[in-house]
């Protein structure tokens, strides 16, 4: 493992302006040859992981069109075996803020956003979190987008992304705030038209990419199990950004009065700081979030499709 997380930092940026996001090129990285990301150390991640820090999905639908998914439970299956199941099935695990979970994890991600902050003038982000993402060949990540910072790292199998602008007709106002109210990144209405504004992508093992904040995008495996790494970040204005966007959510959802402003200082601002704080500490957002992704089936390596269904 190289002394740093980007050993040819000066060769990576021939080209690239030294701002966030790193969008004109793939940024080499040295994370793949880590050994927190060796298949033995996933496995055992993944047995230590709690429910509330993972999500087991099942896929079906191809292409770009409608895509049909489903959560469930890992059901005890060892990490190995868990891991051979996607390769094997359409299915793809998604580890979440596994730094919570090893401290291993959360200091090599401090030390990867250090090092990129040390390269990028300005660049102070905060609230880091580190998924790691194992999916089956062939995959496909849908149309999408995400509230905080991102990045996606690979560690291995080759994917291709689509990143698209963040603006209508590509993003609708409205889409962010039910992102914001739900926890349910896919939430986006997706035309096959689109793709003409797409930025398009291939990224290998060694290789991390960026992109605006909010920009949809959707992803491809090529036919090998992937494993990558997706970190997060906020600063200050996508933190307000991300408050305001609640704000008009449970405004709009559960008052029936959709805000026109989306301002993010002065006394209407902190008004929905206030309000989106004590929705946040309401049953009744516990409720909303955890509707949208009810527990259908247990991983089964050996059943059809790798699941049996659980009874409802």
């Amino acid at each position: 493992m190289p002394s740093t997380v980007f050993p040819a930092w000066q060769n990576a940026h021939t080209g690239l302006a030294r701002s966030w996001p790193l969008t004109a090129a793939a940024l080499p990285h040295a994370l793949h040859l880590h050994p927190l990301f060796e298949r033995g150390a996933l496995a055992e991640l993944i047995e230590r992981c709690p429910p509330s820090h993972s999500a087991l999905v099942q896929t079906s639908g191809g292409g770009t069109g409608p895509q049909r998914w489903r959560e469930g439970e890992r059901a005890g299956v060892p990490g190995e075996c868990v891991i051979e199941a996607i390769g094997r099935h359409r299915l793809w695990l998604n580890l979440r803020d596994v730094g919570s979970v090893d401290p291993r994890y959360a200091a090599l991600l401090q030390t990867a956003y250090d090092e990129l902050a040390a390269q990028l003038p300005g660049f102070a982000p905060r609230g880091l979190k580190m998924g790691i993402l194992i999916s089956s060949p062939g995959a496909r990540v849908h149309y999408h987008c995400d509230l905080p910072g991102q990045a996606l790292w690979q560690i291995a199998g080759r994917k291709r992304i689509y990143v698209y602008p963040n603006r209508p007709p590509y993003l609708a106002p409205q889409a962010l705030e039910d992102i914001a109210y739900s926890g349910f990144e896919f939430k986006l209405a997706y035309d096959s038209a689109f793709d003409a504004a797409a930025q398009v992508l291939d990224l290998e093992p060694g290789q991390m990419l960026s992109w605006p904040l909010n920009a949809p995008h959707r992803v491809e495996n090529a036919d090998e199990l992937n494993i990558s790494l997706t970190t997060e970040h906020w600063t200050e204005d996508n933190r307000r950004s991300q408050r305001m966007l609640l704000a008009n959510a449970v405004l709009r959802h559960r008052l029936g009065w959709t805000a026109r402003s989306r301002a993010l200082a002065g006394a209407g601002y902190w008004a929905k700081v206030a309000l989106q704080a004590a929705w946040r500490r309401s049953p009744w957002a516990v409720r909303t979030q955890a509707a949208e992704r009810p527990l259908t089936f247990r991983l089964d390596p050996d059943a059809p499709g790798g699941c049996v269904d659980l009874p409802q």
